[in-house]
């Protein structure tokens, strides 16, 4: 291995560090330095961007997020909010020798969450998967391609009356309405809406909104899409309950999927779901097959002997999730507007 330089990103290294996380073909939307203006915007998180340098030539990048939560103290993550950020590098040799440095240096533990296995020999910290669909080059092959079932739940919103529009900006206001009131259904803090015009002022031409309508003009459904050249992702959709039964959520995923696909993107990523779960079946239909999400948390000094942290399904883990589902009943009982108020204040220190 050539001799490396690791060091901290800054402002000026922005460009060439979106177009090496651009040009690789393991780099993810959530990896560009977009995310990390938005998380410094909204959140006020210190942000430990580090670079791999070989002959001051770029050779990997590792995002990291100093996650700051009362009375539990501060840990590196990559990256928060999201499925998946961790280090992309040309070999697995300077990815693991960057995030060695990461440990080393800090001194502080590191979650590192990633689409790819990190560290031989070494458990990943979650049953997630992500749903990845191929597409094909046009939106007429991928619906022509659809069991007869999904593409008569895409055609009946259109039948009935649903439209779709695509935007940026000016429909930040209609996605939040729907986002807040479907993050309080489901029991949930809902991110506020600075985070989300953060996004996608941070993101620009690389973001898209999507807001599905009735025929009366109420919005049923809205989504988030994040660009990379080689992924679409799709960090965020949700759909009002008491309009289920018209599908605005086929026509919501439809409408991004033929963007992707009208637009050269190889591939869509669905997010992440637990396998056999209603959202895994639902993301299934469309053709979509699982691959693993690599969740490490790795020690402040990271030797060659050294293994990550694994999950097991202890007595005190099992305690933290009926806590979690007990807030979450009590949480579906807010009025909206406490739930919208409250909410943030509580997600900003919610990694996932």
């Amino acid at each position: 291995m050539k001799q490396l330089r690791f060091r901290l990103a800054t402002q000026a290294d922005r460009v060439v560090w979106d177009a090496y996380v651009t040009e690789h073909p393991d780099g993810l939307p959530y990896q560009l330095w977009a995310w990390r203006q938005a998380v410094e915007e909204a959140y006020a998180y210190q942000s430990h961007y580090l670079l791999a340098e070989s002959e001051d030539n770029i050779c990997g990048v590792l995002p990291l997020i100093a996650f700051c939560v009362p009375l539990r103290g501060t840990r590196l993550i990559s990256l928060p909010y999201c499925d998946a950020g961790g280090v992309v590098a040309d070999t697995a040799e300077i990815a693991t020798a960057l995030v060695r440095y990461a440990t080393e240096t800090t001194q502080r533990e590191c979650l590192i969450r990633c689409a790819m296995p990190l560290l031989p020999q070494q458990a990943n910290l979650t049953s997630k998967v992500r749903m990845i669909l191929q597409l094909p080059a046009d939106s007429s092959t991928l619906l022509a391609s659809m069991k007869a079932k999904v593409r008569s739940q895409i055609n009946k919103p259109q039948r009935d009356g649903l439209t779709a529009k695509l935007g940026q900006m000016e429909l930040i206001h209609e996605f939040y309405m729907v986002f807040a009131e479907n993050m309080r259904d489901l029991g949930s803090p809902v991110h506020s809406r600075h985070w989300i015009e953060a996004i996608v002022s941070a993101y620009g031409e690389q973001c898209r909104i999507a807001v599905v309508y009735t025929p009366q003009g109420e919005v049923a459904a809205a989504g988030i899409i994040l660009l990379h050249p080689n992924l679409v992702v799709i960090p965020w959709a949700s759909a009002r309950q008491r309009f289920n039964k018209m599908n605005p959520n086929m026509l919501l995923y439809w409408t991004f999927l033929s963007f992707a696909c009208d637009h050269g993107y190889p591939q869509f990523d669905f997010g992440r779901s637990t396998p056999d779960e209603g959202t895994y079946r639902f993301k299934k239909q469309w053709g979509a097959s699982p691959q693993p999400l690599y969740w490490y948390e790795l020690p402040t000094q990271l030797g060659q002997g050294a293994e990550a942290q694994t999950e097991s399904p202890s007595l005190r883990q099992r305690a933290i999730n009926r806590g979690t589902s007990l807030v979450a009943k009590l949480w579906q009982k807010l009025p909206l507007p406490v739930a919208n108020a409250l909410g943030p204040k509580v997600r900003k220190y919610i990694s996932l």
